[in-house]
């Protein structure tokens, strides 16, 4: 969606992700902080302009369409555009040399070694810039979040943990996954485990990251954000995880990692803003391809 020819105004589109996110107008227009009749309005603006409904009303309950659904995944990636153009902006703003640097976020301790690889040769370049790295000690999905909403120009993002639609990327690297197990559980002895052998083990439900959005996947685990809160849950025998194996690095003593023989590699990828223009992001990813 190309924000500068939709014919809905940012505020509008904001109003219609909260009812689609909350599928309620009173929650809405609390967390908006407006009148409901102004923003049932609003909405009502946005429909006739589209000319098509939205949502689907009653006395109890508000769906969205097959139209509101599409508008709400396009909606999201748009106003993520609009607010990250905005961070972005500001920081280019700040720099006194008009040449501002790149923020590269990656999970810490996930392919380490690849990232002072590739900042090392990026380094060298006579065009180089200023590279920040963000290192995130959290949920799988920040990094992408990040990306999206503007407070990093480049990720280093991993399948199959996170989409990238709206970017573009390259495979830098790859590597097996483990299980993340309570140190005493019996599986934690085993040499290499199958993905069969972790898809339900009593008492240990898989963790459920957000999505870019913030909103959680539906299934019976634990919602997480905070990878520190999970491994310390895991340590107590409430939760396992499969993860990158280069997390290892990130382990304390009441858990184990075990290989799993059979899970597909998870792979790093350099990802950027498909509507990227910047000449650093480029330098950046033709660095990275050459490794």
């Amino acid at each position: 969606m190309r924000v500068a020819s939709f014919s809905v105004e940012t505020r509008e589109l904001r109003c219609f992700v909260t009812v689609a996110e909350e599928l309620h107008f009173g929650r809405a227009a609390e967390r908006l902080d407006i009148a409901q009749p102004a923003l049932s309005r609003t909405v009502q603006k946005i429909e006739r302009r589209l000319g098509t409904p939205l949502f689907v009303r009653s006395s109890r309950v508000v769906s969205l369409t097959g139209a509101g659904a599409v508008l709400l995944e396009e909606g999201r990636n748009a106003l993520d555009a609009v607010d990250a153009a905005e961070r972005r902006t500001r920081r280019a703003g700040r720099s006194e040399s008009g040449r501002p640097g790149l923020v590269l976020v990656t999970m810490a301790g996930v392919f380490g070694e690849l990232v002072a690889k590739l900042l090392d040769a990026y380094s060298a370049e006579a065009d180089a810039v200023p590279v920040e790295v963000a290192l995130v000690h959290c949920g799988v999905g920040e990094p992408e979040r990040m990306l999206r909403d503007g407070r990093a120009d480049v990720a280093l993002l991993h399948v199959p943990f996170n989409s990238f639609t709206g970017l573009d990327h390259e495979e830098l690297a790859a590597e097996g996954q483990v299980v993340v197990l309570p140190a005493g559980h019996p599986l934690a002895a085993r040499e290499a485990l199958r993905m069969a052998d972790v898809a339900d083990i009593p008492g240990l439900p898989m963790p459920r990251w957000p999505h870019p959005d913030g909103t959680y996947p539906d299934g019976p685990g634990p919602a997480f954000r905070d990878g520190t809160q999970l491994l310390q849950l895991i340590g107590l025998g409430k939760a396992c995880a499969v993860l990158p194996e280069s997390t290892r690095t990130q382990l304390t003593g009441n858990v184990v990692a075990v290989p799993l023989a059979d899970a597909p590699a998870a792979t790093a990828h350099l990802a950027w803003p498909s509507h990227s223009r910047s000449l650093a992001v480029a330098a950046l990813v033709r660095v990275a391809c050459g490794l």
